[in-house]
């Protein structure tokens, strides 16, 4: 099952991204004069930035969790045997999965109700211990 961003999530990445091209657009089309400055292409640069981070987020989406693991999708995370979570702490909005050597955190304030709901219960059947 991918654990999926919520649509509002992801709409506000891609809105960023279309504010800092307007404004970049505006910047070096319509007020640069003849000299061209290095700042104005920021505004370019954080609009590429933020669509990266819209696409990154909109393809590999929250997280994963199937074939026994559950695995966040950024750059080198690690995947966690379900089996192996001994502890499920549910705290300040987050889930915090505990096994004995490492500890991997759920923001569920981003995460698609319709499928917290299905990873809420996926957790449930492990019978481990929930703080």
């Amino acid at each position: 099952m991918k654990i999926r961003y919520k649509k509002q999530k992801l709409r506000i990445s891609l809105i960023f991204g279309i504010v800092w091209l307007f404004f970049g657009g505006i910047q070096i089309f319509l007020l640069s004069s003849d000299d061209s400055n290095w700042v104005n292409y920021l505004w370019l640069v954080l609009a590429l930035l933020h669509f990266g981070n819209y696409a990154y987020q909109y393809f590999n989406q929250y997280g994963i969790a199937e074939n026994g693991f559950i695995k966040r999708s950024i750059p080198f995370a690690e995947k966690i045997k379900l089996t192996e979570i001994r502890q499920i702490k549910h705290f300040a909005g987050d889930y915090i999965l505990k096994t004995d050597n490492t500890q991997l955190h759920i923001n569920i304030a981003l995460i698609d109700p319709a499928l917290l709901s299905q990873l809420k219960m996926t957790l449930e059947k492990l019978n481990v211990q929930w703080v």
